[in-house]
């Protein structure tokens, strides 16, 4: 398993990371436990979690991610070989559970979300937290175009200096943005260089080939800024796989089980996903392990997520690493992009 370079840190992740947004829904805990000693004998080093997990949230559900990696390193006893990444909650519509649902990237509601964190995790650091998406009102979680709203959020000096505060107090080690734009991005760089805040060693958006979006304007700020991309939804809720090809909705599976994740599932996106997949088929590929090779090979890419309800499906994505695209289903693939570009941003 490749090893890169978290931002400017001296921090080496794993090229693909585990994610863990189904733990507490479709996973329970000791399914959990074998996904996480399945990865690291594959030598990934590198768990993304969130304190609003697992994924759809639910009041009933609030954290149980969090519990069940803190169960986990209490009984394996090897937080040390972990690179652990959470995140702080926005403001949003389905999580009045959250702190009242009021919720701001302030001091109060930092010191109360990554002290929650750490004692559900049952560690005394994060290695990554990071700001699961903007407060202010921008162009995420789908919306590609910008719509500008006048209004009131945390100034971003205020939520930099918070977590300057929590670096220095030891609870975290670096810091990383997750569903943010090209201004937000290089506003918290342009801050934190000048006044020796914590600078943004990642930015986690989502990247697959239904949704390529992050190219435009973001790509170059990772490479530049060393800010990589910690790539999200790379097989577009397991579209890319294949398995919802002609309207299948396998049991189990997560657009058949819940019908709000309709992002990657419009017409757009089913014709181009039915062509990638054919594309894959063609040249005796899997198509999900063809979806994650190309994300991973992307320069502005620091690790790739992976997730998964199964040990087949974990085996299956991890393998991918291991699959070298030629130059055909390179060329392919941009002639599909080019023909269907980001049908599902």
């Amino acid at each position: 398993m490749e090893r890169r370079q978290l931002g400017r840190t001296e921090l080496k992740v794993s090229s693909l990371c585990l994610g863990t947004m189904t733990w507490g829904e479709q996973n329970d805990q000791d399914q959990a436990f074998a996904q996480l000693d399945r990865a690291k004998d594959a030598a990934i080093n590198f768990i993304d979690t969130a304190e609003m997990y697992p994924v759809p949230p639910r009041a009933e559900t609030y954290a149980t991610t969090e519990r069940y990696i803190g169960n986990y390193f209490k009984a394996r006893g090897n937080r040390a070989d972990w690179i652990l990444a959470s995140k702080i909650a926005g403001p949003g519509n389905g999580i009045s559970h959250i702190r009242d649902g009021q919720l701001k990237m302030n001091r109060q509601h930092i010191v109360a979300a990554l002290d929650a964190s750490l004692q559900r995790l049952q560690t005394d650091w994060i290695d990554l937290y990071q700001l699961h998406w903007p407060e202010r009102s921008t162009n995420f979680f789908g919306q590609l175009g910008y719509r500008h709203k006048d209004q009131d959020f945390t100034p971003l000096e205020d939520t930099l200096e918070a977590l300057d505060e929590q670096v220095k107090a030891g609870k975290i080690r670096h810091i990383g943005l997750s569903n943010e734009t090209p201004w937000g991005t290089m506003k918290f760089l342009q801050l934190a260089e000048a006044r020796g805040w914590p600078r943004a060693v990642s930015i986690q958006n989502p990247y697959n080939l239904l949704n390529r979006s992050f190219e435009v304007g973001l790509a170059e700020i990772a490479i530049r800024e060393q800010c990589g991309l910690l790539a999200y939804s790379p097989l577009a809720f397991g579209m890319l796989s294949g398995k919802y090809e002609q309207g299948a909705r396998p049991a189990g599976a997560r657009i058949t089980m819940f019908s709000r994740f309709a992002r990657y599932t419009n017409p757009q996106s089913q014709a181009a996903c039915s062509r990638y997949v054919a594309l894959a088929r063609e040249h005796g590929l899997d198509p999900a392990q063809m979806a994650l090779a190309y994300v991973t090979r992307q320069p502005f890419v620091t690790s790739n997520i992976i997730g998964a309800t199964s040990l087949e499906q974990l085996d299956n994505n991890i393998a991918s690493t291991e699959l070298q695209l030629s130059t055909e289903v390179l060329e392919a693939i941009e002639s599909i992009h080019t023909e269907q570009p980001n049908p599902a941003p």
